[in-house]
């Protein structure tokens, strides 16, 4: 029963995940949903939780640090652009 309560979680936590990452945004949708559903599973809890840090960043300041225009001022969110961006391009 535990296990069943734990994927139901794991479920809707991935729902949000992916509600979250609609922004309205074509740039943006491109790189945040595919990876919340190909990628995120894998990476460790740590990555995780500055994944969930990142995608409450607001969308000007997401769109500068993706397409490069600016760095972000945080060392650990600025890795996961990158991480985010290295996935894309491979």
């Amino acid at each position: 029963m535990d296990l069943v309560r734990q994927s139901e979680e794991k479920l809707k936590d991935k729902r949000r995940l992916r509600w979250a990452c609609r922004r309205g945004m074509l740039e943006l949708d491109v790189l945040f949903e595919p990876f919340v559903d190909e990628a995120y599973d894998a990476l460790s809890n740590e990555q995780q939780a500055v994944f969930r840090r990142l995608i409450t960043c607001d969308d000007p300041d997401l769109f500068a640090w993706f397409m490069g225009h600016q760095k972000c001022p945080d060392p650990e969110l600025a890795g996961m652009v990158e991480l985010m961006l290295k996935r894309v391009k491979v």
